[in-house]
């Protein structure tokens, strides 16, 4: 069909369950961070409310702009109806702003106005090369096994978006219970609830009642005013000045932002693998460019294509429900409404969607890879584990340290190291896989799927492309350096020698693997 011949619907009456899906995910990161920067950083609610949350309600409204038209020219291009892709805050890399950035300044100074000046420069300069990753993304896609792709994204769908709301449920079963059971029959199970109401606004309204009735949520105002966005040049020339002045923060910053326009990139490759074909490179200078105007108008915190473009796609979703958050997020971010909905809506009640949107991506890519190519999703996974143990061990060692415990060790101190070695737990080893986890997993799941697929030399390359970016310190290591020939280096080498010299001294018929299950393709 051609682009005269086709009308694509923007709005499908699934979109609004889609919405509640996407809405209160994009409401659960606006409320960690609002969270954060109040009471871990004190930065006073004229700059959370007034100046963070309004900055990321404009980037959010500019790229959901852009992922609309986009949509639009998909589904002219293939004369069927797409999904537009889901669009806000990345999660994780909203973690390492916060506690890389952010809060370094922050402990350092005592400033918080400082602190989120440095933040929104790096919020900017991170943009730009988030940006660039439009020259390489459409090369890494092409040479990328999707296994590695998505096996990567699967790792953090296990466990921040996955695992980590799930414990949220069971620390308040009342309401996270009432909710969860809710979002497994009307979107796991896909079961019709009374009068066909959207199960994830079901489950907000269900889990807010039981938490108002059992006192763990509150009617509040106080925060609700008019927080028009403006754009704060000066501040953010003094956050960029302030990054030169301390290039270390570039060390932080550069690694993080490469894993942005990975995600991004594995995310568009997730929308194609549910039938929705969008362009890489577009994809990531939209997330650029919105990441920089969140960045202007006062958000440190990059945005990107979402993780879960295939929940989307399963429930029916054209582009409303994306257009619906694009208009509800900012006006709850112009009004001061986040102030009101953190103070109604416990965590509990909203984080059953998040679990359903890990459940949907770990199973959509499970149905689009071939089953031998599972080992491959499977290994990309493991680094996220790791980066989930580091968390909550330095977690562990703040929270001793906030009860009064004195004489604490350090992680990574050597007799702790050997001491938890003794009790089974390998902190070294953890923590290498924990620095750039996701393209730790990338590499290695794209290793995998090579190799099982007897394409040596991509596995070859991609084990050469680990061995310098670990030479470097873009992964296994908690900075950028010169290039060094550390163990972890020499083993990515030794790797790469393998397998670009071992199959050239063997015939063709000696490099297949007999125990291979072949699949029947079906009739």
């Amino acid at each position: 069909m051609t682009e005269l011949s086709y009308t694509y619907k923007l709005f499908h009456r699934s979109d609004f369950s889609a919405f509640w899906a996407l809405f209160t995910d994009n409401l659960i990161n606006l409320m960690v961070l609002a969270g954060v920067c109040q009471f871990v950083f004190g930065m006073p609610a004229e700059i959370v409310f007034g100046r963070i949350v309004p900055g990321a309600a404009v980037a959010i409204l500019a790229g959901i702009a852009v992922y609309v038209m986009l949509a639009k020219r998909a589904a002219a291009q293939h004369g069927r109806d797409v999904t537009a892709l889901p669009y806000g805050i990345s999660t994780p890399v909203m973690f390492v702003y916060l506690f890389g950035v952010i809060g370094p300044i922050y402990w350092a100074t005592n400033d918080p106005v400082l602190a989120w000046q440095v933040g929104i420069g790096a919020g900017f300069m991170g943009g730009i090369v988030a940006a660039f990753g439009a020259i390489v993304g459409p090369f890494l896609k092409r040479v990328t096994p999707r296994a590695g792709m998505l096996g990567t994204l699967c790792g953090i769908a296990l466990v921040f978006i996955g695992t980590v709301p799930l414990a949220t449920i069971f620390e308040d079963p009342f309401i996270g219970f009432a909710s969860l059971i809710i979002i497994l029959w009307g979107l796991v199970g896909r079961f019709k609830l009374p009068f066909n109401i959207p199960a994830g606004l079901l489950a907000l309204i269900i889990g807010t009642v039981v938490a108002l009735l059992t006192g763990k949520a509150s009617v509040g105002f106080e925060g609700v005013g008019v927080y028009l966005p403006m754009p704060y040049f000066g501040d953010l020339i003094a956050g960029i000045q302030h990054l030169f002045a301390n290039p270390e923060l570039f060390l932080v910053l550069v690694p993080v932002q490469i894993y942005n326009f990975i995600e991004t990139m594995n995310n568009v490759e997730s929308a194609e693998a549910a039938g929705d074909h969008y362009p890489v490179a577009t994809c990531q200078v939209v997330d650029g460019a919105g990441t920089m105007i969140g960045a202007l108008f006062g958000s440190p915190f990059p945005t990107t294509a979402y993780i879960g473009h295939p929940a989307y796609k399963r429930m029916g979703a054209h582009s409303g429900y994306i257009i619906g958050v694009g208009i509800v997020i900012p006006l709850a971010a112009f009004f001061g409404l986040l102030a009101f909905l953190n103070n109604l809506i416990p965590v509990a009640a909203a984080a059953p969607v998040l679990v359903f949107v890990a459940l949907s991506l770990i199973t959509n890519t499970a149905h689009s890879v071939k089953t031998d190519h599972m080992a491959a999703v499977t290994l990309a996974m493991m680094p996220h584990v790791s980066a989930f143990l580091m968390i909550k061990w330095g977690s562990l060692m703040n929270a001793l340290g906030a009860t009064g415990v004195e004489g604490l060790p350090r992680l990574g101190d050597e007799a702790l190291t050997a001491a938890l070695l003794q009790q089974g737990a390998h902190f070294q080893g953890h923590l290498a896989l924990s620095q750039g986890a996701i393209i730790t997993g990338l590499v290695w799941g794209a290793i995998v799927a090579s190799v099982i697929d007897g394409k040596f030399k991509n596995a070859g390359g991609f084990a050469l492309a680990g061995a310098v970016m670990s030479s470097i310190g873009i992964v296994h290591s908690a900075s950028l350096q010169l290039p060094t020939l550390d163990g972890v280096t020499a083993g990515y080498l030794i790797a790469a020698g393998f397998l670009f010299i071992y199959p050239m001294f063997h015939k063709d018929d000696e490099l297949e693997n007999p125990n291979v299950v072949v699949e029947e393709v079906p009739a």
